[in-house]
């Protein structure tokens, strides 16, 4: 299988361009429609992914009405999110694959990196590392739909040398893209990446898949970052931007530049309002808790702690809204 035409259109432009293409990492309770929708805002990407989604969930009777939130495409939108899938069946990711290409979706990407125990126990995620059958299975389930499907993973399970057997199993099933998080499930986010491994990693994707782009992703603070990784390992294709966009949610920005306290509260401002037009439109499902977002508009602030304080105490977007006027009255 070679590259399909949709990845091959967000390899071009960057091509064209010098660089490498540049995704926000699909995040828990994190990448939704609504801060897609801020990020977008603030700096485009090239690819964005949604929240992961239980393949089992999207077409059970019961469980998929719980999937809608996660699988919302605002028309706004631009690019279209890639749906993130997790779990462990091929008979799952056959169903869901065809359900996603349903709903308009270009691209799948499967979950094989998170460390979370209760994916794990469903022997998902980054589980997946330690049953190479199970996760040949999955990817060709997904492949029955016409959407190409991607594979996000980290090195290894426990030990680093993992990636020595895993790298080279997941580059033979021939996936457009591999993105590949330079840890291992056990370190978690509790070491540096393993940037020392990126060049056997080009290594190995040059020798059992010419045709694959390779994503790096973890300690990736910003655009800036993302190039000079690149240009320290010649062969990456694609940096992925996850925690970065916490510490400034202008990190895909190409020039950096200065943002006043006005211009991050109105971006602020600008997410509580899609939140109550998401929440308007009566969709069920998971949505993440505004909370987690406050720290990073008043990070850097003066008194930026007792301000996160206060906006931790709200209870509704109002509330928020109000010590928002407080702190910057606007125009």
């Amino acid at each position: 299988m070679t590259q399909s035409a949709y990845w091959n259109r967000i390899a071009k432009k960057a091509k064209e361009e010098n660089r490498p293409f540049f995704s926000l990492a699909p995040m828990e309770a994190v990448t939704g429609s609504v801060f897609r929708r801020v990020v977008m805002k603030a700096t485009v990407p090239d690819n964005f992914y949604t929240e992961f989604t239980n393949a089992l969930s999207i077409t059970h009777p019961l469980a998929k009405e719980t999937t809608k939130g996660r699988l919302y495409i605002d028309p706004a939108e631009n690019p279209k999110p890639i749906v993130q899938l997790w779990g462990n069946s091929e008979i799952d990711f056959a169903k869901a694959a065809k359900e996603v290409e349903k709903q308009g979706y270009e691209a799948i990407d499967i979950n094989m990196g998170c460390p979370d125990i209760a994916v794990i126990k469903n022997h998902s995620g980054s589980d997946l590392i330690r049953h190479f059958d199970t996760a040949k299975e999955v990817i060709e389930g997904a492949r029955q739909s016409d959407l190409p499907v991607t594979v996000k993973t980290r090195i290894g399970y426990s030990d680093v040398h993992e990636y020595e057997t895993w790298i080279p199993f997941l580059l033979k099933q021939q996936v457009p893209v591999l993105t590949v998080h330079m840890r291992t499930r056990e370190e978690m986010s509790k070491v540096p990446a393993h940037y020392e491994l990126i060049d056997d990693l080009v290594q190995m994707r040059d020798t059992y898949a010419p045709d694959t782009l390779l994503q790096i992703n973890g300690d990736i603070a910003d655009y800036q970052a993302g190039i000079d990784l690149a240009n320290a390992h010649p062969g990456v294709d694609g940096i992925m931007i996850g925690r970065g966009i916490f510490m400034n949610p202008y990190a895909f920005e190409k020039t950096p530049q200065h943002h006043s306290e006005h211009e991050l509260l109105n971006l602020l401002r600008y997410q509580l309002d899609l939140y109550d037009q998401f929440v308007a439109k009566g969709i069920p499902g998971h949505f993440a808790p505004l909370q987690r977002f406050f720290k990073i508009y008043v990070r850097g602030m003066k008194g930026a702690s007792a301000i996160r304080n206060d906006l931790m105490q709200t209870k509704t977007t109002d509330d928020a809204r109000a010590i928002i006027d407080r702190i910057d009255p606007g125009e």
